[in-house]
């Protein structure tokens, strides 16, 4: 289980995330959803391990990610929105590089390496300058050192951002194939690509959680299925307890 308990993290001026509470087991496809300025990738940063809570924990099978961060983050791939990438590198030496750090046996190396970029459509742009690459393939280079040591817990943060159409169905098609066994939790503003992709929506705003329901009971608060309109109610309404 992947559990967040009274998670809070707070900046001058405000509070970023006000007390998330909410537990996702292997099998979900999360979808994180709010508007600008919400907290979700505050929230993402403090799962990923990468931004320290001013209260709470975040427990990931068993480990708790602020006190057993390395063996936390060994089982989790995390896509940061902006994911940095090394742009004198080829793909092939960045996958290479990850691994190394991940500490992997460099005799895996081949076939993880192979067996991302074949999820992600890179096999042809392996030994390509990341620099010359367009924003859409550097953002598939970006997803595929996520999952090159075939984590069991996926932290995307806008993974579609940037794709074009067809990259876009790619990438659903394989966040539907990893799935099983898997705890995926997804950052989106997309919220049809959410509903048709999530087994289950959470949204906050202002730092809080709105709604946590799976996407037929979020669709069902509109029948006209304006998902727009449940998301602009949801965020003018109180905060659900």
């Amino acid at each position: 289980m992947l559990t967040l308990e009274g998670l809070t993290k707070t900046y001058a001026g405000g509070r970023g995330v006000a007390a998330i509470s909410f537990a996702i087991a292997p099998g979900e496809v999360v979808g994180f959803i709010g508007p600008n300025g919400a907290g979700k990738t505050t929230t993402l940063r403090m799962i990923a391990g990468t931004l320290e809570p001013d209260a709470g924990r975040v427990s990931l099978m068993g480990h708790d990610v602020s006190t057993n961060r390395l063996q936390a983050q060994a089982l989790m791939g995390y896509l940061p929105e902006h994911a940095p990438l090394y742009g004198d590198m080829n793909p092939r030496d960045y996958l290479r590089f990850l691994l190394g750090v991940r500490g992997i046996p460099r005799r895996d190396w081949v076939n993880l390496i192979e067996q991302a970029a074949a999820r992600t459509t890179i096999a042809d742009i392996l030994d390509v300058r990341i620099d010359s690459l367009s924003k859409g393939l550097a953002r598939r280079v970006a997803l595929a050192g996520a999952l090159v040591h075939d984590p069991a817990v996926l932290i995307l943060d806008e993974p579609s951002d940037g794709l074009d159409p067809i990259q876009k169905r790619v990438t659903r098609d394989l966040i539907s194939a990893l799935r099983p066994g898997r705890i995926i939790v997804i950052s989106t503003h997309q919220l049809e690509e959410a509903a048709a992709l999530c087994s289950r929506l959470i949204m906050i705003a202002d730092g809080r959680v709105r709604a946590d329901e799976s996407p037929e009971v979020f669709a069902a608060r509109n029948p006209q299925g304006d998902l727009e309109t449940i998301f602009y109610q949801l965020t003018q309404s109180e905060v659900t307890p």
